[in-house]
């Protein structure tokens, strides 16, 4: 394969997230491959079973742009020791209508940061739960539970020196993993 797309899916709307530098720093980080598209979620309708199959134009683009991806990375904070609504929402609304889902079969990856000491490791492990059901194939090692500390970051938006070896190594196996379930 030439190129692997990657939809990268951030659980925080913030403007300046914490896990929005880390998807644009770990995509700096992969080969050159590799592309990774930032996939918008904040506009879209909280889900309703009563759309199912009558999307609205952010739900279509939602799912075309999971549908067009070879494989998924998802950057989530952890808001009350879980994801965040704005991450399981889009989760359901691209899964439906029943056995419809555009989730399923691609390879992701899960990592996050937050501010907490435990990082994100509850977030990512409902996130993993609903992966599981929903048929991603998702990365299991290593895991990598953040606590955003200064320096995390580079000033040109890239990974900091210090967190540059743990998260290339991860980058590094999501690569692997992501080209031996891609054909």
């Amino acid at each position: 394969m030439d190129t692997y797309t990657v939809a990268v899916v951030v659980g925080s709307l913030r403007k300046d997230s914490f896990n929005g530098r880390l998807a644009e720093g770990l995509a700096r980080m992969a080969p050159p491959e590799f592309a990774f598209k930032r996939v918008e979620i904040g506009d879209l309708p909280l889900y309703n079973q009563d759309d199912d199959g009558h999307d609205g134009s952010a739900a279509k683009r939602l799912k075309d742009e999971i549908r067009a991806a070879n494989a998924l990375l998802f950057v989530t904070p952890e808001y009350n020791r879980s994801m965040p609504g704005v991450l399981k929402n889009a989760l359901d609304i691209a899964s439906r209508p029943y056995g419809q889902s555009v989730w399923a079969g691609k390879p992701a990856g899960v990592i996050g940061v937050s501010v907490g000491a435990i990082g994100s490791a509850l977030a990512q492990q409902h996130l993993r739960n609903v992966l599981a059901y929903l048929d991603v194939p998702t990365l299991g090692q290593p895991e990598a539970f953040l606590q955003y500390r200064e320096g995390m970051f580079a000033a040109d938006g890239g990974i900091g020196t210090e967190s540059k070896p743990l998260l290339q190594a991860w980058m590094d196996r999501y690569v692997a993993w992501v080209k031996r379930h891609v054909q």
